[in-house]
């Protein structure tokens, strides 16, 4: 059975202005926007983050749609960049689908029954299922025990 074509949250080298980016991302995706992944927390690694699981964390990135017609390709080439490989116990990350949150909407009325301009009519964060890089079981063990943890939770705030 093949993998689903999600959308990819990218937190690391792939985002804007980092050397991934422009290495397999420039031109190949419908949309980039700003999203976070709940339940996750970021790690120093050797020149790019790891995102490991855990309750309460927050990760800032990206939510990428690729084009269709560079779907098959582009997986192949981040699974390859992030040395996946489905079932290996020698991988340093896990390709697993998750909920990641979009920014908040909120929308405004042209004024309700009382005559006030802009009330909040209702806002929320859409929800998107997507493919995340998460570090593999061994390698989150590792990094809880001795890792160093990025306090805000986003890679481009780490200098």
């Amino acid at each position: 059975m093949s993998a689903p074509e999600l959308p990819f949250f990218v937190y690391g080298t792939l985002r804007p202005g980092e050397v991934n980016h422009d290495l397999l991302l420039r031109g190949r995706t419908l949309r980039e926007e700003p999203a976070r992944l709940a339940g996750a927390v970021l790690y120093q690694g050797p020149g790019y983050p790891y995102a490991v699981e855990e309750p309460g964390g927050t990760v800032a990135g990206e939510l990428v749609t690729p084009l269709p017609r560079a779907y098959a390709r582009l997986l192949a080439e981040l699974d390859r960049l992030e040395e996946y490989v489905p079932g290996d116990p020698r991988n340093l990350y896990e390709r697993v689908e998750r909920e990641v949150a979009l920014p908040s909407v909120t929308v405004a009325t042209d004024g309700d029954e009382e005559g006030e301009e802009g009330a909040v009519l209702g806002s929320g964060a859409p929800v998107v299922r997507a493919w995340v890089y998460v570090a593999a079981p061994a390698v989150a063990d590792r990094l809880r025990a001795r890792g160093k943890l990025i306090e805000s939770g986003d890679w481009l705030t780490r200098r």
